[in-house]
């Protein structure tokens, strides 16, 4: 029995599969089984229940996952306590909002970098929906995104929040919302509903609301006229500092955006609970310097 058949028999068990597994432990497929299959032998006992569906633990294997958990622990602690973090090897998934990875996400790569050279980094920028759905299967280690995720398997560190400020294009005046549209973040996103929810109030049914994913390019649509929006000032600091955008009080504001560092507690992982703490840290910072 080897260590690298229990961490293979661990991840099968989490994730209810063998391919899922082996995406996980980048292995191939059939490696996965082997090492399933071997460790049965050697222990003359069936850990599964094979069936249509997703693998079910038998009662040994339940007995073994609990092993299986306290090694895998020993393990982090080990690594966390007497190994050289410089000399850390493997893949770090990371989500993270559009709104961070427009701030102060290179800096927190930066920092990640210095403390863990030998890591390589996967990198996905998206919408926070999908990024809790993406952490919730595993398919991502730590995610930066409006939280925190309600899951009592997830560990949330608060980051700082981002308030909202209202933008116009320098060369077009209106502000009145029932002439001009509002674009806003994604229509699947809390902010996008408590506009909606605040506009059906104050401006009624000549509201029109553009939803779009992209920071950037809703930025954009409101310097060149076609829109006014609520963004983050730290975002729009280019666009207001070549004079293409300009503040505006429409005599409400949006709540502010409201960020987490998030990751699942078990298995447990040293490298992902640092790097959640080196992201707060960085994100203190970034935000004691930029402007809200």
């Amino acid at each position: 029995m080897t260590f690298e058949q229990i961490r293979t028999f661990l991840w099968v068990a989490r994730l209810g599969g063998f391919r899922k597994a082996a995406d996980r432990l980048h292995l191939s497929q059939p490696a996965v089984s082997t090492r399933i299959s071997n460790l049965e032998q050697e222990l003359r006992v069936t850990l599964f229940e094979r069936g249509s569906g997703d693998l079910v633990l038998t009662k040994q294997g339940m007995l073994l996952l609990s092993y299986a958990e306290q090694m895998l622990f020993v393990e982090e602690e080990i690594k966390q306590r007497v190994a050289n973090p410089a000399e850390t090897e493997g893949l770090f998934r990371v989500g993270a909002s559009e709104t961070i990875a427009q701030a102060w996400l290179p800096e927190f790569l930066k920092a990640f970098s210095k403390e863990y050279p030998r890591v390589n980094v996967d990198l996905t920028v998206d919408i926070s929906l999908n990024l809790r759905t993406a952490l919730l299967d595993r398919r991502l280690d730590l995610v930066f995104l409006m939280g925190p995720v309600s899951e009592f398997t997830v560990e949330n560190v608060s980051l700082p929040s981002f308030d909202l400020h209202w933008y116009r294009a320098a060369t077009n005046p209106i502000t009145d919302m029932a002439q001009i549209p509002v674009i806003s973040y994604s229509s699947q996103t809390r902010p996008y509903r408590e506009l909606i929810s605040e506009l059906s109030r104050t401006v009624g049914p000549k509201a029109r609301v553009f939803a779009s994913a992209s920071l950037s390019a809703s930025l954009k649509m409101i310097a060149a006229g076609i829109a006014v929006g609520p963004y983050p000032r730290a975002l729009a600091n280019d666009f207001l500092a070549s004079e293409q955008i300009v503040e505006f009080d429409p005599g409400f504001q949006p709540q502010p955006l409201e960020f987490t560092a998030s990751y699942l507690s078990e298995p447990r992982s040293f490298l992902v609970e640092n790097s959640a703490e080196i992201a707060r840290s960085i994100a203190l910072e970034w935000d004691s310097t930029y402007p809200k």
